[in-house]
């Protein structure tokens, strides 16, 4: 297995902390990297029935067992083991004792909460990020394979065909996930919404209109995004506001994070059927956007992206602002660059600039041509380019 960018993260936490968790969605590497970063610690699956007995059953000993330090794998599915595990660092607060992982970030966020505050320190694994994927000895090189593949390692490592590994993963998750943890008892509809909801990845949210397509309510269709943010399936940037004069735009926007999975949900077959497919500049939107919120989780980062849009139609897909200085991108597709490709970020530039006052402002163009440029202050950036940025 390829080394990952988060390992340098995970290894400074476990010197802060006398637990860290890394949350992620099932098959990111979550087991492999803390085994990877942590070789001396003994590891304990609860996704195992008799494990998790185990802990639920005896916490005390279980934990006594594993008083010199452990991995527990899937913590979320013995959630009453954390209340003991407070009491255990409290007495023993020794750094990197223990690593937990979980896949279902909103029940393992909310044990966290309740019964480690202030003593674990969370980090977040997505799938690879680009430069991981070039770790790998067989990796896609061309833009649509990259793209239509998608990220989850698996597929990369053991070679599995990636709408076969996809199409199999998307119906675990369904039956599984949804069924016994997510408590959503219509499957086929909520199928359906997640269909739906991939077609409008790098749209803002519309929630009416999508619960209208789907059939459900609006409170329904809010809830089921929920469902699958918490998933990490998707992830809603908001819009940036920033006293700017000019009324704007608030709906969040919707991006999908592993572009292979909107690919199988949209029925694109093929690369080659990507390269024609009218979602095409939306789905590598998605592609560069879950870059970015990568990079900046593999840091230990909050995402802090967004998006901006105001009701004169002036709309730029990605904004990153650091407090220091404001990081402007526009994403587009094509591998030819086009002189109205910079019209919004000049636009908005020149709007900050009025406003923004000693903050420094970055105009990046991320294309999917192969050539780096440099054009009226604007970094013209090839794809493949994304993750030697600093996104920071």
């Amino acid at each position: 297995m390829i080394e990952r960018n988060l390992a340098g993260t995970l290894k400074a936490r476990a010197e802060q902390y006398p637990v860290v968790a890394v949350t992620g969605p099932r098959q990111s590497g979550k087991t492999t990297l803390c085994q990877a970063v942590f070789p001396d610690h003994a590891y304990a699956s609860l996704e195992a029935e008799d494990v998790r007995r185990y802990a639920a059953d005896d916490p005390r000993s279980f934990l006594a067992e594993h008083g010199r330090g452990a991995i527990f794998d899937e913590v979320q599915r013995a959630p009453g083991l954390l209340s003991y595990l407070q009491g255990v660092v409290d007495e023993d607060p020794t750094p990197g004792r223990f690593v937990l992982t979980g896949s279902q970030h909103f029940s393992l966020t909310e044990a966290l909460s309740q019964s480690l505050a202030g003593r674990v320190g969370v980090l977040h694994l997505l799938p690879v990020a680009w430069d991981e994927l070039t770790r790998f000895e067989e990796h896609p090189t061309d833009l649509l394979d990259v793209v239509w593949m998608g990220a989850y390692p698996r597929i990369h490592d053991r070679g599995i065909p990636a709408d076969v590994w996809l199409r199999d993963y998307f119906s675990t998750y369904i039956q599984r996930d949804v069924r016994q943890v997510l408590q959503v008892a219509d499957l086929e509809a909520f199928s359906t919404f997640v269909h739906l909801a991939a077609g409008r990845t790098g749209t803002e949210v519309n929630l009416s209109g999508l619960g209208a397509d789907a059939g459900v309510r609006h409170n329904t269709a809010r809830s089921w995004l929920s469902v699958l943010e918490t998933s990490f399936l998707i992830t809603r940037i908001p819009a940036w506001r920033r006293n700017l004069r000019k009324q704007q735009i608030k709906a969040p926007k919707l991006h999908f994070l592993d572009s292979g999975l909107v690919c199988l949900l949209l029925g694109i077959r093929t690369p080659e059927e990507l390269r024609h497919h009218p979602l095409r500049g939306q789905i590598f939107e998605s592609w560069v956007v879950a870059e970015v919120f990568k990079l900046r989780l593999n840091r230990g980062l909050n995402p802090g992206l967004f998006h901006f849009r105001d009701a004169r139609g002036l709309e730029v897909d990605l904004v990153v602002d650091t407090g220091s200085r404001v990081i402007l991108g526009e994403v587009k597709a094509g591998a030819t660059v086009n002189q109205d490709f910079f019209r919004n970020l000049r636009r908005l530039d020149d709007l900050l600039h009025e406003e923004a006052g000693h903050r420094e402002i970055v105009l990046r163009l991320v294309y999917g041509g192969e050539h780096h440029q440099n054009r009226h202050a604007i970094d013209v950036v090839p794809w493949r380019q994304i993750t030697d940025l600093d996104w920071e």
